[in-house]
C-alpha cells in the first residue's frame, strides 16, 4: 500500500534504527518529537511465550468475567491538549497536496505518535473523561480513520516519523499494570495501515507481542472495544495478521526478516492477538464477518499432523501449535487432520485384532481387518442396524459393505449406495424416529418417548461411520444438532453427565419451527395485557400417538400465569424444552452413537458449522467447477463427444445434475474441498454405442461411449443416470 504515498520503500529495520540512532540529540531534546533516544533493543524485557490450551479454554473466557473488573485502576497521566479536528486536520491536508510544503502534516503526525499518551490527546473524544468501561473505548473512529486514510498518501519522512514514534512508545519502560489510555493506544496502533508491509514487520511484531502479554482483564477490554470496529476496517485488521502469519511461515524474501529461530515469538503472538478479533466477532449476532474469514489457507501447507501431535502430547505446556487456536485452520485441513487420525486409528486397531488373532494361534483372516456389513436391499434397515449392534468392536475398523446376491466389490462405491440409501429410509417420516419440518425442509428428532433408544445410537454411530469413513451424507438436520453434537466436544468420563445440552435461543427455534417461533417472538413483542390477553401458564402440551399430554416448564407451572413481566423466562424455558429437555434421551443415545466412532481430540478443533459441512458436505453443484477440474483417459478435452456432453450436462436441471453426480460417485453432496476433491474422470468405452454409459463409483469415473450426437448422448445419459441402483462386475 505504501507505493501510492513515496516512490521509496522502507529501508530495513536495522538501517532504520541506524539513522535514528545518528539523528539523536540527548535525552534534554525529548521535547521534540522527531529526535528520540532508542535504548539498545537489545535491552527490551522479554515477554512471557504466548499459549493458551484449548482442551482447557477452547474460546478465549469473555463472558465470564464481570462488566466492570474489580481490579485496581492504575492511575491515568494528565493528557496533553490537541484541539485540532478532523476538518482542521483535512484542510491542513490538502493545503499540502496543493502547495508541496507538508511541515503542518508532518508536525501533526510526529507529534501525535511520538508517545501513548499524545496518541491519546489526540484521538480521545474528551481528554476529561476516563472511558474505563468495555461498552465505549472513548476513541474517535471517524478521526482515526481519516488520519490512517491519509497517511499513505503522504512523503516518505511523514511516514517514518509515525514509525519512529511508535518505536518510542513501544520502547518505554513499563512499571505496573496498563492504564486505559495504554489499551486505547494499542487499540488504535493496530489500525496503522503501514503494518501491511513487509519492512515494517519488526515493529509491528513488537506491537503484538505487547498486546498478546498484557493481562486477561486488558484483553476483555480490547475485545470489546473491537467488536464496534466498522466491518470493513474489522476485516483489514483480520486480513493483516493473517498475511503476517503467512509472511512469516513462508517468507518471499527471507532476507527481510530476522532469522526465525530469533524470533519463534511472532507467530505466536499474533495469533493470540488474532483470537481476541475472534472472540469480539463472536460476541456479535450476525457475527461482523464469517467465521471462514479467519482461516489461514497457508497452514493448509505445513505439517499439521505434527502440529496436532504436539498439541496431544504437551497439553497445558508453553509449547505453541496452531490447535490450540482452532479458528485459524481451515476446514480443508481440518479434514485432513481428521481423516489421517481416523486412519491411524483403524490402523492401531487392525493391528491390534491381528496380534491378538495371532497370540491364540489363530490363522489370519483378512475380514477381520474390516467392519463388514453385509445387508439385504428388501431389510435394508434392519440388517444394517443388527450389524452394526453385533459388531461394536469392530466400528473403528474400515468398513466394507456387501449387497447380498449382487457381485459388487465393495472399493469405496457400495459404501457410499449404502449410506444413501440406508439415511434415505431412516429419515423417512413413516419410520417414526425423526420428524420432518415442512417449512424449514429439516429434520428433528420425534419426542414420542420409547423404552428403548438403541436405535437413536445406532444412528449416530452411522453418522459417526460416514464422517470416519470420508463420507458425505445427504441429512437436513439444522445447525443446533450440531451445537448439541459437540456438548461436550469429548464424552464425559462421568456417565452421569449430561450430554448434548446447549445454550439454545429464539434463533434456534426459528431455524426448525419457524412458524411456532414467529408466534413466541410475537408475544415478547405485544405491547398489551399478556397475562389476560393469552390466558397461558408455564404448562405446554403435546401431542404423542394421539393422545394430549402435559409437561411444566418448572414447579406448579400449570398454576403459574404468563404475565409480561415473566414472559422471557416463558420463552426461554419453552425452547429449552423443545430442543433440550423433550428429546434428552433421544438425543443422548444419538450423542454417544456419534462418539463412540469418532472420539477424537481432532472433534474440539471444530464449530459446529464445520461438523455439519464434515457430515454433509455442500449442497450447492458447481457443474462448470467440475468441468474445469475433469480429467480425460481416451478422450480430449476438445473431442466433439465431450463437447456434447457438458453442453448437455451444464443444460440439466438441478435434480439431474444431482443424479448425474450420484451415478457417477455414489453421493450428491460435494465434498469439503469443492468439486476439484472429487477427482472426476470420463474414459472413453470402447462398446457399442448402442450401449449405456457406465460408472465405476469406487474411482468417480465415468465410462462414457463416442455417442455420434448430442441428441443419442443426452437420451441415454438421462436413462443411466435415472436408473443407477444396483451393482455388478464386468
Amino acid at each position: 500500500g505504501l507505493e501510492r504515498g513515496a516512490k521509496n520503500q522502507f529501508s530495513t529495520f536495522s538501517n532504520f534504527i541506524t539513522t535514528i540512532n545518528q539523528k539523536k540529540e540527548g535525552i534534554g531534546n525529548r521535547s521534540s518529537p522527531t529526535q528520540l533516544v532508542i535504548p539498545n533493543i537489545k535491552n527490551v524485557r522479554d515477554l512471557p511465550p504466548i499459549c493458551l490450551d484449548v482442551r482447557q479454554k477452547q474460546r478465549i473466557s469473555i463472558d465470564t468475567l464481570p462488566q466492570e473488573l474489580k481490579a485496581p485502576v492504575p492511575h491515568e497521566p494528565s493528557l496533553p491538549i490537541r484541539t485540532k479536528t478532523v476538518k482542521d486536520f483535512q484542510d491542513d491536508v490538502e493545503k499540502a497536496k496543493s502547495s508541496g510544503d507538508w511541515r503542518a502534516v508532518h508536525d501533526f503526525y510526529s507529534t501525535t505518535f511520538d508517545s501513548f499518551l499524545e496518541i491519546n490527546a489526540a484521538f480521545k473524544k474528551d481528554t476529561d473523561s476516563p472511558f474505563n468501561t468495555i461498552e465505549d473505548s472513548g476513541i474517535n473512529a471517524k478521526f482515526v480513520n481519516v488520519v490512517y486514510d491519509a497517511l499513505l498518501n503522504t512523503p516518505q519522512d511523514v511516514q517514518k516519523s509515525v514509525l519512529k514514534g511508535i518505536i518510542n512508545g513501544l520502547l518505554q519502560e513499563w512499571k505496573g499494570p496498563r492504564t486505559k489510555d495504554d489499551l486505547r493506544a494499542y487499540c488504535i496502533l493496530l489500525q496503522n495501515p503501514q503494518f501491511s508491509n513487509t519492512s515494517t514487520y519488526v515493529i509491528y511484531a513488537h506491537l503484538l507481542r505487547q498486546i498478546a502479554a498484557l493481562t486477561e482483564a486488558d484483553h476483555h477490554f480490547l475485545v470489546h472495544w473491537s467488536k464496534k470496529i466498522s466491518q470493513r476496517r474489522f476485516k483489514q485488521l483480520v486480513d493483516r495478521l493473517l498475511q503476517f502469519i503467512s509472511l512469516r511461515l513462508f517468507p518471499a524474501k527471507p532476507e527481510e526478516f530476522p532469522p526465525m529461530v530469533k524470533c519463534t515469538w511472532w507467530i505466536p503472538s499474533a495469533t493470540k492477538v488474532l483470537a481476541l478479533f475472534s472472540a469480539a466477532n463472536s460476541l456479535i449476532s450476525p457475527p461482523i464477518i464469517s467465521y471462514t474469514d479467519f482461516y489461514n489457507s497457508t497452514l493448509d501447507h505445513i505439517d499439521l499432523m505434527e502440529e496436532y501431535h504436539n498439541w496431544q502430547c504437551y497439553g497445558n505446556s508453553h509449547r505453541f501449535s496452531f490447535c490450540q487456536y482452532p479458528f485459524i485452520i481451515s476446514i480443508a485441513a481440518k479434514k485432513v487432520i481428521i481423516q489421517r487420525d481416523s486412519e491411524q486409528q483403524m490402523i492401531s486397531i487392525a493391528r491390534q485384532s491381528l496380534v491378538d488373532k495371532v497370540s491364540r494361534r489363530q490363522k489370519p483372516d483378512m475380514n477381520m481387518l474390516f467392519l463388514n456389513v453385509k445387508v439385504r436391499r428388501t431389510h435394508l434397515v434392519s440388517d444394517s442396524l443388527d450389524e452394526l449392534a453385533r459388531k461394536k468392536a469392530d466400528l473403528k475398523k474400515k468398513l466394507k459393505v456387501t449387497f447380498v446376491g449382487e457381485a459388487g466389490l465393495d472399493m469405496g462405491g457400495l459404501t457410499k449406495e449404502w449410506f444413501l440409501l440406508l439415511i434415505r429410509q431412516i429419515f423417512h417420516p413413516d419410520y417414526g424416529m425423526f420428524t420432518y419440518h415442512k417449512d424449514s425442509h429439516c429434520h428433528w428428532f420425534s419426542s414420542f418417548k420409547c423404552d428403548n433408544y438403541s436405535e437413536f445410537r445406532l444412528v449416530g454411530a452411522l453418522m459417526g461411520l460416514a464422517v470416519y469413513n470420508s463420507i458425505t451424507l445427504d441429512i437436513r438436520f439444522p445447525p443446533c444438532c450440531y451445537k448439541k453434537l459437540l456438548s461436550p466436544p469429548i464424552v464425559p468420563c462421568d456417565h452421569n453427565t449430561l450430554v448434548g445440552i446447549c445454550d439454545v435461543t429464539l434463533d434456534d427455534l426459528f431455524q426448525i419451527m419457524p412458524e411456532l417461533a414467529h408466534g413466541l417472538s410475537e408475544l415478547l413483542a405485544y405491547e398489551g395485557n399478556v397475562e389476560e390477553d393469552f390466558y397461558s401458564t408455564f404448562q405446554v402440551f403435546q401431542e404423542e400417538f394421539g393422545v394430549i399430554k402435559s409437561y411444566n416448564l418448572k414447579p406448579n407451572g400449570d398454576k403459574i400465569p404468563v404475565t409480561n413481566q415473566n414472559r422471557k423466562e416463558y420463552v426461554q424455558l419453552y425452547v429449552d424444552f423443545l430442543l433440550n429437555k423433550s428429546i434428552y434421551k433421544q438425543f443422548a443415545a444419538f450423542y454417544y452413537g456419534f462418539h463412540s466412532v469418532c472420539a477424537s481430540y481432532a472433534l474440539l478443533l471444530l464449530r459446529p458449522e464445520e461438523v455439519e459441512i464434515l457430515v454433509c458436505g455442500s449442497p450447492e453443484l458447481d457443474m462448470s467447477a467440475l468441468q474445469r477440474s475433469t480429467q480425460y483417459e481416451g478422450y480430449q478435452k476438445t473431442d466433439l463427444t465431450i463437447r456434447y456432453f457438458w453442453d448437455v450436462v451444464l443444460g440439466f436441471s438441478l435434480d439431474l445434475q444431482k443424479k448425474l453426480l450420484h451415478f457417477a460417485t455414489g453421493s450428491d453432496r460435494v465434498p469439503v474441498g469443492g468439486m476439484a476433491d472429487l477427482n472426476f474422470k470420463i474414459s472413453k468405452s470402447e462398446t457399442s454405442t448402442n450401449w449405456l454409459p457406465v460408472a465405476h463409483t469406487c474411482f468417480n469415473q465415468l465410462c462414457l461411449p463416442p455417442y455420434k450426437n448430442k441428441k443419442e448422448l443426452k437420451q441415454k445419459l438421462i436413462i443411466g443416470i435415472s436408473n443407477a441402483e444396483g451393482f455388478g462386475l464386468e
